[in-house]
């Protein structure tokens, strides 16, 4: 396949998240509104550009009030920084469809460079005669590098919330017209 521009469909795609919650069990979340401008060639992307969007006031974890908690100048500050955004800097193939995509990742006011490994799962048509793309992307990431610091001690000892948050998309993509 030639290098071509790709849109996400975000109906067949997820962007979602864990974290530890009182030091004994993880909490999910997913984040609802995100785009990307992805420009690749599926089958070889180390020579793809990638800038994945997402939008902060999209989280959502199943629970309003911790929602609106995240949403607050405590976590992500939304009013401040509306959106996370990551930029693919170096793409590196590890076989077997695997690659290390590196690049710069931007919450609240804060860029850090990052490594997350994405799988290419595969291309195809849509019923109509579209051509798509699948990959998943996983990683993890220290909250605390990017200025989400806030916590709470628990009585028996450790933090209400971890620092690591584990990071997993769902990917599918059409060729934009």
């Amino acid at each position: 396949m030639a290098k071509t521009k790709w849109a996400v469909d975000p109906a067949h795609s997820s962007v979602d998240f864990s974290i530890k919650h009182m030091m004994i069990a993880n909490v999910k979340g997913s984040f609802n509104s995100f785009d990307a401008e992805i420009t690749a060639d599926p089958s070889d992307l180390t020579t793809a550009d990638i800038v994945f969007n997402v939008a902060l006031s999209s989280v959502d974890t199943r629970n309003a009030d911790r929602d609106n908690h995240l949403r607050s100048a405590d976590f992500f500050d939304v009013e401040n920084h509306p959106k996370m955004t990551f930029k693919s800097t170096h793409i590196v193939s590890k076989g077997d469809d695997e690659y290390d995509v590196t690049g710069d990742l931007t919450i609240h006011g804060a860029t850090k460079t990052e490594t997350f490994t994405v799988t290419y799962e595969g291309s195809g048509k849509d019923p109509w005669g579209n051509g798509k793309v699948g990959f998943t992307a996983a990683g993890a990431i220290k909250r605390s590098d990017y200025g989400l610091t806030w916590n709470s001690a628990l009585e028996t000892g450790g933090v209400l919330v971890g620092d690591k948050v584990k990071i997993e998309l769902q990917v599918q993509a059409a060729k934009a017209e």
